[in-house]
């Protein structure tokens, strides 16, 4: 019997999505691939310096949200995807609504973060 393609895909996506280290070049590029995702995208910037903040020790958050970020950093960086990025517009749509789910998921851990960076002094 056949399996799927998108059971396959999505079993490829799951064991890259549970073996994966974030790293700060990931951050980066995901960072970089922020404008692709218009209106999420200054959105998902902040995800990604929620990370780079959390893995630096700047900002304190639990491993549960954390892990929302980071398998949301990873399905926008990652080649494997539902929808490949290089189909135009259909390609990126699959990651906005990825970005979508992770930031109402995040909501409150997204307010205290906000509320948290506007009591740091400004950085020079």
């Amino acid at each position: 019997m056949m399996k799927p393609r998108y059971f396959v895909k999505a079993l490829a996506l799951y064991k890259v999505f549970r073996t994966y280290q974030l790293s700060r070049k990931d951050l980066d590029k995901a960072d970089s691939l922020s404008a692709n995702l218009k209106a999420q995208g200054q959105d998902f910037k902040l995800l990604v310096g929620m990370a780079k903040d959390t893995l630096t020790g700047k900002y304190k958050m639990n491993k549960w949200n954390m892990s929302i970020i980071v398998g949301t950093v990873v399905y926008v960086i990652s080649p494997l995807d539902a929808v490949p990025d290089i189909i135009p517009v259909l390609g990126w749509l699959d990651d906005v609504a990825i970005v979508s789910y992770a930031l109402t998921k995040l909501q409150k851990e997204i307010e205290r973060y906000k509320a948290e960076q506007q009591l740091q002094p400004e950085k020079i």
